[in-house]
């Protein structure tokens, strides 16, 4: 078994076929079939279920493919490095979307002003997409709101957040002191997309809470959620630090849950079996420094209770 054993390998299965894979390397058919027959020979087991002309992946085939992309990614790091030894280091970077929204430009600064000579790339989406860009090697670190729990991958939590509920100042709720839960009932939310870490979190206190959510709008911006909320009346659940300026100004107000049930962290990952470059450390330190900065805590908030 060789490298292009496992690069093959990953092609089929991306494909979900020989004849797809056969393509992508130029070579036939019969020769693609007899790579994953030596793969099944080699581990012993069976990497695709055959039904008629179609072609499924079993567990022992997707826990292949998940290894193999890591093996690869690796691979061909020491490959470029060896090759490019002396020349430019790159770290590929992603963020969930309220991250993106309020740190990552920030935080890329501070980092390029101490690492000048890595060249980065950066990646945004929501914690679902980070999440499987990091099992297939596509990224190499990454900072997310979200809950991330897959075994391979290490979460370091790292910078303090908090969800609160935000309204425009013409809403009733705007500058009342206490609102009750159930008042909620009564509203038209914004709401991120599916497989964001915002939408889960604010999502599993209402189906603690036991209650029903309008949700009128479904929305992947920060600036369009905020845009919403101070010109159609509504009502969403957002990061602190994606509302510091327009709290400031009145324009937007803030409503917080009395017992802290929105607090979270913003947390680095990366898989474990990540060798840990110097970029990657490099961003590391960066956003550590960061630490519990940044939340305001001086303009008048609304709590839920």
């Amino acid at each position: 078994m060789d490298i292009r054993h496992l690069k093959i390998f990953i092609a089929v299965a991306e494909t979900g076929s020989m004849s797809g894979a056969a393509k992508q390397f130029f070579v036939t058919q019969p020769s693609v079939s007899q790579v994953i027959k030596e793969l099944e020979s080699h581990f012993g087991v069976l990497l695709f279920e055959r039904l008629g002309k179609r072609l499924f992946i079993t567990d022992s085939g997707r826990y292949l493919s998940r290894q193999a992309r890591i093996v690869i990614r690796q691979f061909d790091e020491l490959e470029e490095s060896m090759l490019n030894a002396g020349r430019t280091e790159s770290v590929r970077v992603g963020s969930t979307i309220t991250v993106g929204a309020c740190l990552l430009s920030s935080l890329m600064a501070d980092f390029k002003k101490s690492n000048p000579e890595i060249k980065t790339f950066n990646y945004v989406n929501n914690t679902k997409m980070i999440e499987e860009r990091l099992l297939r090697a596509e990224l190499d670190i990454a900072l997310v709101e979200g809950q991330i729990k897959h075994p391979d991958l290490v979460i370091k939590p790292v910078i303090a957040d908090y969800l609160v509920i935000v309204c425009g100042r013409r809403h009733r709720f705007a500058g009342q002191q206490q609102i009750k839960i159930k008042e909620l009932e009564k509203e038209v939310f914004i709401m991120r997309e599916k497989g964001s870490g915002t939408r889960k979190l604010f999502m599993d206190f209402i189906e603690k809470n036991g209650f029903n959510l309008n949700i009128g709008w479904e929305v992947t911006s920060p600036e369009i959620i905020k845009t919403i909320v101070m010109k159609n009346n509504c009502l969403a659940a957002i990061s602190i630090r994606l509302v510091e300026e327009e709290a400031q100004n009145g324009d937007i107000y803030v409503i917080k849950h009395n017992e802290h049930s929105w607090n979270r962290t913003f947390s680095l990952v990366y898989h474990k079996n990540k060798h840990i470059s110097k970029g990657m450390l490099g961003f590391m330190n960066v956003t550590q420094a960061y630490g519990n900065t940044g939340i305001i805590t001086d303009v008048p908030v609304g709590m839920l209770i």
